[in-house]
């Protein structure tokens, strides 16, 4: 059970649901202008499978990241940071394998179960849609580092991270409320996206020299390690200003403008990076982002829901 743990690479489930949280809360905080109540467009059973759904994409994402980098010899002893089940051998491939066949399996349950609680026997067209891209994301997560095609080896990573757990996560998962795309929460849907990028980005930053070695073509090995900083700079940096401009074009108030709490830790990090001479201290960045990334979402959702009061009556009172 340990290793499984391990495997499933705890540190990354937070960073992974904060799409969710925001999309929700948005739904939450903003109903739509024919729903009278915001009880009436936020639905608990919703939350609770779309965040089942993400953190069974994360985890298959990890372990097939464990098998496919364990079997092509890409996790080996240049590799910085903890050491992959499979390549510490505390794993086997073939048990590894039935994992990812059963996490899938378990996830597209979980995908299925969402997509009825949010349209149920009516928009059948939302309904199949919703099934493709849930199909999609799970072939995507396998895809990154299984098989001889894998687009991770070939610097497409940041494009899947972005788009599923940015777009998707926070956009795709308030349709599910509102029915509606909201326009202005792509703001903090990409936000988020690149936030997420930035940890694949540190990752990839700190295995550059052994991602080199076994031909694993991340955008770091593409554009070498200076502009990859760069690149860096530009993900965390557009984020947070992404997220400052969503807060003025909803007109929130002093109060709620708490989520630049946020902006301390992550102000922090870059300076941690422009300082950087050793990949190998990179490492506990990865989780110091993640958790801000996380803490984020978590501010920005109550920053959403100015009347405190107000959520807790509807939410614990009068919500279903």
């Amino acid at each position: 059970m340990k290793h499984w743990i391990q495997a499933a690479r705890l540190r990354t489930l937070p960073l992974s649901v904060s799409g969710i949280i925001v999309g929700s809360m948005y739904a939450l905080a903003y109903p739509t202008d024919n729903i009278l109540t915001p009880t009436e467009v936020f639905n608990w059973r919703i939350f609770g499978y779309a965040i089942l759904t993400t953190l069974g994409l994360q985890i298959l994402s990890n372990f097939a990241n464990d098998y496919g980098d364990g079997m092509k010899g890409t996790d080996n002893e240049d590799r910085i940071g903890p050491k992959r089940a499979i390549q510490s051998g505390a794993i086997s491939p073939k048990a590894m394998k039935r994992a990812i066949i059963i996490t899938s399996v378990l996830t597209l349950i979980s995908a299925i179960l969402l997509i009825y609680f949010a349209f149920r026997e009516a928009n059948w067209g939302y309904s199949l849609f919703y099934l493709v891209l849930g199909i999609l994301a799970i072939a995507s997560a396998i895809r990154y580092t299984v098989g001889n095609t894998a687009y991770g080896y070939r610097g497409y990573g940041d494009a899947f991270v972005f788009v599923f757990f940015g777009l998707v996560s926070t956009l795709g998962v308030n349709f599910l409320y509102s029915k509606q795309i909201e326009y202005d929460l792509f703001l903090p849907a990409i936000a988020i996206g690149f936030l997420s990028v930035g940890v694949l980005n540190l990752n990839n930053m700190r295995d550059v020299a052994s991602d080199t070695k076994s031909n694993k073509n991340t955008i770091v090995v593409k554009i070498g390690a200076a502009k990859a900083k760069k690149y860096h700079y530009f993900l965390i940096v557009s984020a947070m200003v992404l997220v400052v401009i969503f807060a003025i074009i909803n007109n929130f108030q002093i109060d709620q403008y708490l989520f630049l709490l946020a902006y301390l830790p992550l102000t922090n990090h870059l300076i941690t990076v422009y300082k950087n001479q050793e990949p190998r201290a990179l490492d506990p960045e990865l989780k110091k982002l993640a958790l801000s990334t996380f803490g984020l979402s978590i501010l920005l959702a109550v920053c959403m829901i100015s009347l405190i009061q107000d959520l807790i009556v509807n939410l614990f009172l009068g919500g279903r």
